[in-house]
């Protein structure tokens, strides 16, 4: 049954989520505020059971306040309840069923099952699919790399219309819009050293006397990032993945050169773009070669959302 939760400053919530119902609670009690520790524990390794869990946390305590009241030691509490859950493992082990990955049937049901009451059951059906195919995807014999699985959000269309993508999403665009759209047989170049000039470290002052000078200045600063572009061209790349920033002078010269660039890339991404491309990241675009390049079959720009924004 689901709940109507109204917060100090009047937002509502609806859902039957226990780790989402206790988090919205204001707790004090150090007692109370250990159950909420275990329905977001529960929440974070398994991803459902939450509520059954704090249940059975209040069923083991309130069985320990009697046996409390019976003057019976705390440790000697603690010690049953340790031994209570090595044969309650136990017994889970022998009542389990193994599962083959071939039996999607029975794969996509134990989906449905965690879906339900996410407020998502008007999709579950589909989303279950979805879940199984992406599960699929990352899993290697009885091991599955749950990391490799990234979810993106985006406004502007229902939640039937999600999809499962076999590649790399990210919330991207290119930084020029001469840039290409759409690059085949990519190779990759994923740099996590800034394409601009960095200022100095220290305060420091240029004094500048005339016109010529300042455009000396200027020339040699292109030039500096010209060269740059000039480095990240010859090692092959024609797409650049960049962790930090990219000047817009830099920004031009890749447009130019027919090279697709996106900046600011999360880390977390930068990792699952080397291990998807097998490129490696680069933090020295001097040492950039191509060695380090990653590839793909193909990198598009799309646009998605009620906003139509753009994702690489």
């Amino acid at each position: 049954m689901d709940k109507m939760l109204v917060d100090s400053i009047g937002d509502i919530t609806v859902t039957n989520d226990g780790v989402t119902i206790l988090e919205e609670m204001q707790i004090e009690h150090p007692a109370a505020k250990m159950m909420v520790e275990i329905a977001k524990t529960q929440e974070a390794e398994v991803g459902d059971g939450t509520t059954t869990a704090v249940v059975i946390a209040g069923e083991l305590l309130k069985n320990a306040e009697k046996l409390l009241d019976q003057d019976i030691h705390p440790t000697v509490v603690a010690r049953g309840y340790r031994l209570a859950s090595e044969q309650a493992i136990k017994v889970l082990h022998e009542i389990s069923t193994k599962i083959d990955r071939k039996d999607r049937a029975l794969l996509v049901k134990i989906a449905a099952t965690a879906i339900t009451g996410k407020g998502a059951e008007s999709a579950r059906d589909m989303l279950a699919e979805l879940i199984v195919d992406s599960v699929l995807q990352v899993s290697e014999g009885n091991e599955v790399d749950l990391d490799s699985i990234k979810i993106e959000k985006k406004k502007g269309k229902s939640i039937s219309q999600s999809e499962l993508i076999k590649g790399i999403v990210l919330d991207k665009e290119r930084v020029h819009p001469d840039m290409p759209k759409r690059v085949e047989n990519a190779k990759i170049a994923l740099l996590d050293c800034a394409l601009e000039i960095k200022g100095p470290e220290t305060d420091t002052k240029v004094s500048i006397s005339s016109p010529d000078q300042l455009q000396a200045f200027l020339d040699q600063e292109e030039k500096m990032l010209k060269g740059m572009v000039e480095k990240v061209k010859k090692s092959g790349a024609n797409v650049v993945f960049c962790q930090k920033g990219i000047d817009d002078v830099a920004q031009y010269y890749f447009a130019r050169a027919g090279i697709l660039a996106a900046r600011r890339i999360k880390k977390s991404d930068m990792e699952k773009l080397a291990k998807a491309t097998t490129g490696r990241i680069a933090s020295n675009l001097n040492e950039l070669s191509d060695k380090d390049l990653g590839s793909a079959r193909l990198v598009e720009e799309v646009k998605e959302g009620k906003e139509e924004e753009g994702m690489l």
